[in-house]
């Protein structure tokens, strides 16, 4: 089979800038844990505060860019994902492109000439993480850049596409493009909820979206907030899970897969009516260092085996390894070689 170019992901490269901060940081920003927003106004100034007064690192993220690093490392197969979004010309853009290079990822950024490359600030307590990004460049991408030969190639080369929900907010008509294109040539077309305020706030994209979706990740809370937005009068995430999986098809090429992660509870797994459970790996509390980029890891880890058409306990098993990688260390990095067996 050949694998190059097999994955492609689309949506926003940011520059996390990561620290481990204190309860008044948090509460001086207005912001909570295990929470993922946009900065508004009243966040701007927390950027150069994070540098000023915190042990900073800055490392290549955003949702879909970790995911696709984490199949890309799993895979070890030179140039079998690729991803597109948009920096901005600056040191950040150029330390995302290395980056990415280093990675083994063939990413085809649309470069903005006006805004800087996004940001996240990635604010770690107690291990846990909340993050708040300004988007910047990465809020300009535009489907001209998509519709270019040389990048609908990599729409054209892929077998399967993913696309997290943050990317919603900023190119739905790049999503919709792609999303019909997989419908049509029956490939595999997958996004995540991402975050409670995409559920939330961006329901008619998302909802516009859906009907093209062959596999929906997301987390225990983002998958309660899709409930409630609905009116599904349930918390009960294995039911919400069925739930979704059965809401309707653009394409009957492939059912709907759902997977729920729930943190160190097990993952969720609906698909034809019926829902399995699958335990995670259990980390002792000493060994977490931050859980930024884990769901992002589970999505890559799964993904990897996925594209190699495994079956579905082993993409959870290959994504529950990913995660449990990632979560011992900042930010989503990972070491040289994966031992997963």
């Amino acid at each position: 089979m050949a694998y190059e170019g097999i994955l492609l992901g689309m949506g926003n490269p940011l520059l996390d800038i990561s620290a481990v901060v204190d309860e008044d940081f948090l509460n001086k920003y207005d912001i909570k844990l295990n929470n993922a927003i946009l900065a508004e106004e009243k966040h701007l100034p927390m950027y150069d505060e994070l540098a000023a007064k915190y042990n900073v690192e800055y490392i290549a993220g955003g949702a879909t860019q970790n995911t696709i690093r984490v199949a890309q490392w799993m895979l070890q197969i030179p140039g079998a994902t690729s991803y597109m979004g948009c920096i901005g010309k600056d040191k950040f853009g150029e330390e995302m492109k290395k980056n990415s290079k280093a990675a083994g990822v063939n990413v085809h950024y649309y470069e903005d000439e006006t805004a800087p490359t996004g940001t996240c600030a990635v604010c770690v307590v107690g291990g846990e993480r909340s993050l708040i990004a300004n988007l910047s460049a990465a809020n300009c991408y535009k489907s001209e850049h998509l519709k270019r030969p040389e990048n609908w190639a990599l729409v054209e080369k892929a077998k399967y596409i993913y696309i997290a929900g943050f990317f919603l907010t900023v190119s739905p008509e790049s999503i919709q493009f792609v999303a019909e294109h997989a419908a049509a040539k029956n490939k595999v077309f997958m996004m995540n909820l991402s975050a409670p305020f995409i559920c939330e706030f961006f329901r008619d994209a998302q909802e516009k979206a859906l009907p093209y979706v062959d596999y929906v990740f997301g987390n225990e809370t983002e998958a309660r907030t899709f409930s409630r937005v609905r009116g599904w009068e349930t918390e009960n995430v294995e039911e919400i899970a069925l739930k979704i999986s059965a809401l309707p098809k653009a394409s009957g090429t492939h059912k709907r897969i759902t997977v729920i992660t729930q943190g160190s509870d097990p993952v969720v797994v609906a698909e034809d009516g019926k829902v399995k459970l699958f335990p995670v790996i259990l980390l002792p509390k000493e060994k977490l260092v931050d859980t930024n980029g884990a769901g992002d890891a589970f999505v890559g880890g799964f993904l990897s085996q996925l594209v190699q058409e495994k079956s579905i306990d082993e993409c959870v098993r290959a994504g529950c390894y990913a995660a449990n990688i990632i979560i011992q260390r900042s930010g989503c990095t990972y070491p040289e070689k994966p031992d997963f067996k």
